[in-house]
């Protein structure tokens, strides 16, 4: 028989897995992943910087398989980027011309998103976009480290992609989602405003859309996306 891999994962290597070998191996590779993505989101990775896998892999004590999966992963959220013989590095963040265009891409593509989900949304969608938004109510706003406010920011990004699937243009749902303009915002400055009107944006933008209102869907979109925008533009002055 061959060895079996007694690597930091634990795991067998393909071929060899026993039926719990998967899921614990996706456990494994979620955690690395919200561990390297917490240091990359709160600057302990700075700007730029390369990103090691040896060294990733001693200071989190697990095999390299792990983290090069959660640094292909993050390289499609676009946090880190592959250099070809230097490896990974952690994306520059935003400047003040990069935030400019990500937010005009927004403002062109989710209102109009708005304004279709309150038109063919289904009952289910409308009811998945609900439930997001009450979870929200539940959890700690953007303040602080990004584990603080990592659930908030999951579902922040989710609301955005749910209202944009309800449009059922499935090319518009797609480049919404592609932004992933939740990591690039938050990643700009580790400490937010203590009162954050996200929520109650969000909710306006959602009792449009249940009144089947697609005018004010968009109206709300469009007046959430600008206010986001000022108020990363002021957190940037004081800074």
């Amino acid at each position: 028989m061959p060895p079996q891999d007694r690597s930091a994962d634990g795991l067998k290597e393909p071929g060899g897995k026993s039926p719990a070998a998967q899921p614990a191996r996706q456990v494994l590779s979620d955690s690395v992943y919200e561990s390297i993505k917490a240091m990359v989101m709160d600057h302990e990775i700075a700007p730029g910087a390369r990103v090691g896998i040896d060294a990733l892999s001693r200071t989190l004590g697990v095999s390299p398989t792990p983290v090069r999966e959660a640094l292909a992963r993050l390289e499609a959220d676009g946090l880190v980027v592959k250099r070809s013989l230097s490896g990974y590095r952690a994306t520059e963040l935003l400047t003040r011309q990069g935030l400019d265009e990500l937010f005009e891409m927004r403002l062109l593509l989710e209102p109009r998103a708005a304004a279709l989900a309150a038109t063919h949304a289904t009952e289910e969608q409308l009811d998945t976009i609900e439930r997001i938004v009450e979870e929200m109510r539940t959890l700690p706003g953007p303040t602080g480290r990004y584990v603080d406010y990592r659930d908030f920011a999951v579902l922040d990004q989710r609301f955005h992609d749910a209202l944009a699937a309800a449009s059922h243009r499935p090319l518009l749902a797609d480049a919404v989602e592609r932004l992933h303009s939740h990591l690039h915002v938050f990643r700009l400055s580790s400490v937010k405003a203590a009162e954050d009107p996200t929520l109650a944006e969000h909710e306006r933008v959602v009792r449009a859309v249940l009144r089947r209102k697609p005018d004010r869907a968009a109206e709300a979109m469009t007046e959430h996306l600008t206010l986001s925008l000022r108020r990363q533009l002021a957190q940037e002055s004081e800074a």
